[in-house]
């Protein structure tokens, strides 16, 4: 009679929470696309089929029928795009500063940047409404831009800090004592290495300010609307196109998985750096 020994008992115990995390976490996103493609009848099934009971593109049609759907994600994309170019050029910046350089108040700064993101951001719509009511950026999408890189280059900066803490400054003295200037020991030196991280930092950025709502929503009129909102158009007097809503939310999907496949490589880079030193 075969044993399995304690150190396969744990692997096997391991790779069913795995097995158990990966199917809890997955679930919505099958049943995204299982509620996508039926048809809208099978939809609203007081008693729905786990499995796919028929396919049907009817529902992504609807999908673009039922409102203007390039516009809203063409908006999201540009409001999305814009704001991880601000954010990680900047947060780099700012990163960089934090790291290598000593400055009074550095601290407070670190500390700063923590509060910011701890703040709950529905806490923040009324003073945001009216400072950008004044700056006459209510209802314009730079408005918006400047509202989502509040609480996105906080975070930018401090994920940045972490990968730039985890290359040693020797590297860059090296440089430095082969002749480089500060400037091209970080070109030549610091931003190859960090590259995986920017990437890394950037696709969660762009995650962040393409799946927002709350602010798309309160800011921005229905002529400015982004994919987020546009998602509520499927929402009416006479009930919930289900079907039809999560053929839009797949749709909205696709850039994110489009960005993932693109940069994945450099983004599993990114998410490992600095976990082993020496």
């Amino acid at each position: 009679m075969s044993t399995v020994s304690a150190p396969g008992r744990s692997k096997l115990g391991w790779n069913l929470l795995g097995l158990l995390v990966f199917a809890v976490a997955g679930f919505p996103v099958y049943w995204m696309l299982n509620t996508a493609f039926k048809p809208a009848k099978d939809a609203i099934d007081p008693e729905p089929s786990l499995l796919p009971t028929g396919g049907t593109f009817s529902n992504f049609g609807r999908a673009l029928d039922i409102a203007d759907f390039w516009g809203p994600v063409g908006r999201s994309l540009a409001v999305s795009l814009t704001v991880v170019a601000i954010g990680v050029a900047v947060g780099m910046l700012a990163a960089l500063a934090i790291s290598r350089f000593a400055f009074r108040g550095r601290k407070i700064v670190i500390v700063g940047i923590l509060a910011v993101q701890m703040v709950p951001l529905v806490a923040m719509i009324i003073p945001v409404f009216l400072l950008l009511n004044d700056l006459d950026q209510y209802d314009k999408l730079s408005g918006l831009i400047i509202t989502y890189l509040t609480f996105i280059l906080p975070f930018t900066v401090w994920t940045l800090r972490g990968f730039i803490v985890n290359i040693p400054k020797e590297l860059e003295e090296a440089a430095m004592v082969d002749g480089c200037t500060r400037t091209g020991a970080f070109v030549r030196v610091v931003f190859p290495l960090l590259a995986p991280g920017m990437v890394a930092t950037s696709v969660y950025a762009f995650i962040q300010a393409w799946n927002e709502y709350l602010y798309a929503l309160m800011l921005l009129s229905q002529k400015n609307q982004t994919a987020t909102v546009w998602l509520g158009n499927f929402t009416t007097k006479h009930g919930t196109e289900y079907a039809p809503m999560m053929a839009g939310a797949t749709m909205m999907a696709v850039p994110i998985v489009a960005l993932f496949l693109l940069v994945q490589r450099k983004m599993a880079a990114g998410l490992t750096a600095g976990a082993v030193k020496g």
